[in-house]
Order: C-alpha cells, then sequence, then structure tokens
C-alpha cells in the first residue's frame, strides 16, 4: 500500500498544494483497524463493499445506516454488527457519540451526497464518499470545505486508482515509453435495462456521465497527466421513455489539453463497451477491459504486457486499506475531494456544451 501511494504521488496524481497536510487532521486514539459505517445498502454496499470489508487488514465494518428496519436485521445477524452500531437517516447525527465508528462511507445516490458528508464531517467523521462524487462543483467544494472545517479526511471511492493495472500503466506513460502523449480514446458502458432507478432519475443525479461517465475522464486525466482547457460534446437516447428530460442515456465528449492531446471519451447505458487506447509520438498502449470490477489488461509497445490477476472485490478492498491506512498514518489519500471536484467540473463543462452545441473553455 504504501508503495503504491508513493507512486502517485510521484507520478504527480495526488497534487500536494491540494491534498490534506497531515497537520490539519485531528487525531484521534491510535487503533490497529478502523472502524467502517455504511450509508445506504444498495447493491454496491451489499454486493461488494461488505464482502470486501471481511478483506481488508486496515479496517472493518462496524456499523450501518439504512432506512429499511427488515436490511438493519438482517445485516446485523450477517455481520456481527451490534445494535448501538445501527442508524437511521433521522438519527444519524447521533453517530458523533460513537466510538467504534471512525470512518462513514456514503453510498447513497449522488443527489443526497453533499448533506451525508457534511453531517458525517460535523459529527466528527472521516468521510469516504462514492463516485460521481456529487452534482455540481459547488457542492463538492462545500464537502471539502466541511471536511477541512472538522480537521476531517474526505477521500472519493475511485477503486482503479488503488488498482495495480492502472498504477501500472499510469507508470509506463510517465516514464515515457511512448513518447508524448498525443491522443486518448477511452470508453466506459453497459446496456442498463432497469426503468426505474436513481441512474435514470435526474433529481437524483442521474444521467450516464455522472456515473459511467466518470470513468472515461479518469481514463483521459490519468493517461495525459493533465487537465482538460476545453471539449466539445454531444447526447442522444435511443429510449426517450426512460432517458427525458434531459438525462443522458450516451454521452461522448472530445477534450484538449494544453499539451495538444487529444481524448475522445464516450459512456452509454445502451450499449457494452469498456477500453482505454492511448496513442503517443512512439508507440500505444491499450487496456481492454480498463475499467471492470477485474479481469483488467493490458498491451503497450515493445511487447509490454500488463496484467494483475486477482478476484473480486479485491479492488475495493485495496482501495479501502489504502484510504485507512492514510488516516491511521496521518499521511495524504490517493484520491482526495479535489479530485472527484476536477471531474464534476468536467461533467458541468460537458453537458453545457452538449446543450449548446459549442465548445466550451474550463479555466
Amino acid at each position: 500500500m504504501a508503495s503504491r501511494r508513493l507512486f502517485l504521488q510521484q507520478s504527480g496524481l495526488i497534487a500536494s498544494s491540494l491534498a490534506f497536510s497531515p497537520l490539519t487532521i485531528a487525531q484521534a486514539p491510535k487503533k490497529d483497524r478502523l472502524g467502517i459505517a455504511l450509508v445506504g445498502l444498495g447493491y454496491y454496499s451489499t454486493d461488494l463493499l461488505a464482502p470486501a470489508l471481511q478483506l481488508t487488514k486496515n479496517c472493518y465494518l462496524a456499523g450501518i445506516v439504512t432506512g429499511t428496519p427488515s436490511k438493519a436485521e438482517q445485516w446485523m445477524k450477517k455481520y456481527n454488527i451490534p445494535e448501538k452500531n445501527v442508524y437511521n437517516y433521522e438519527n444519524f447525527d447521533k453517530i458523533a457519540n460513537n466510538p467504534d465508528i471512525d470512518v462513514v462511507y456514503v453510498v447513497l445516490p449522488p443527489s443526497m451526497h453533499r448533506e451525508y458528508v457534511v453531517r458525517a464531517a460535523r459529527a466528527g467523521k472521516h468521510v469516504w464518499v462514492e463516485k460521481p462524487m456529487a452534482v455540481t462543483e459547488k457542492e463538492c467544494q462545500a464537502m471539502i470545505d466541511a471536511c477541512k472545517q472538522n480537521k476531517r479526511l474526505l477521500t472519493v471511492g475511485y477503486r482503479l486508482q488503488h488498482e495495480p493495472n492502472t498504477q501500472e500503466y499510469i507508470k509506463f506513460l510517465r516514464e515515457g515509453k511512448i513518447g508524448k502523449i498525443k491522443m486518448v480514446s477511452c470508453s466506459a458502458g453497459y446496456y442498463d435495462a432497469r426503468t426505474d432507478h436513481w441512474k435514470q432519475k435526474k433529481e437524483m443525479g442521474g444521467g450516464v456521465m455522472y456515473d459511467m461517465g466518470v470513468y472515461v475522464l479518469q481514463g483521459a486525466r490519468l493517461a495525459t497527466g493533465e487537465e482538460p482547457i476545453s471539449l466539445t460534446a454531444q447526447q442522444y437516447t435511443t429510449r426517450p421513455e426512460v432517458y427525458k428530460n434531459g438525462l443522458d442515456e450516451t454521452t461522448m465528449a472530445q477534450l484538449v489539453f494544453p499539451s495538444g492531446a487529444r481524448a475522445a471519451v464516450q459512456t452509454s447505458y445502451g450499449m457494452n463497451m469498456n477500453f482505454l487506447h492511448v496513442t503517443g509520438e512512439k508507440g500505444f498502449l491499450k487496456m481492454e477491459p480498463y475499467s471492470a470490477y477485474n479481469g483488467q489488461k493490458g498491451e503497450a509497445s515493445g511487447g509490454v504486457k500488463i496484467e494483475h490477476k486477482y478476484d473480486v472485490p479485491r479492488q475495493q478492498a485495496m482501495q479501502m486499506d489504502d484510504d485507512a491506512d492514510a488516516i491511521m498514518n496521518n499521511k495524504p489519500v490517493i484520491a482526495p475531494g479535489e479530485e472527484g471536484l476536477r471531474d464534476i467540473r468536467i461533467v458541468e463543462a460537458i453537458y453545457r456544451a452538449a446543450k449548446s452545441g459549442q465548445s466550451v473553455k474550463l479555466t
């Protein structure tokens, strides 16, 4: 874990001027493992995070927050969670008085992220929040500010930044193995047959660009090591009865970076696609699949092969172990809140560009 963090810091993926300084984090009594409370017990918590917390070394599942009593009973029994560590959305703030819980992991629809991140920070807990970080840049900033004011760490659940295949391809590119980056193409999508999930509800932060789109923005940003300065975008749907009122089923964007590199990114709830292709002056790198929960593999110029194998849910376990280690040892996190804010700033610009049909500049 320490080596992964060192590499990301050396690669410029953690902006030291933006990451929390160790001196700004309020210190708690030293623990061998941190207690995690999951807020929201949907698919991601149930099928991935809770099982991953059975594999972690630096943290464990200590509590839950749910509005469904039947779920609370099931989780208490399955994971031996004491009743005193079970909360609902009304009494959530009482978590401040519970020393068993060190970190609150917000796994709710994006429209609810700001509220529960701020409440968790005010309760004196460190906060992990699932992607997308929030719906607007303004909300992201409010979350960052609340955690800083309360001297708590805020981390975005960007599992891929903790993932060994991702870290290897970034290192390969940063070492200049294919020369100056000229073009990036990144896609992430699947066919979502649901019609009444929060992802199909605009008021809850739905739309593919917020969800799967964050992966392709990460692909472009991590591959180039830069932030885009302008972009154009297009959006469409083949199911207007589901994706309506401006909600996007498929989004494509073209990004321009300061070095002159270009990126074409595509994301969709209407088709299966998952790859990253980077073209440099002297060669190429390709990852396919790129953003899956496991099975990532890649190849690059010079006969380079990238394939670190592991089982689900090791990505999530690595992510949470890294983030818990950062808290316990007063280190910068790999994906601080500022990293999530950068993506949401671009997402908002993509929506503006798609609506106007014009190029949008990013400052």
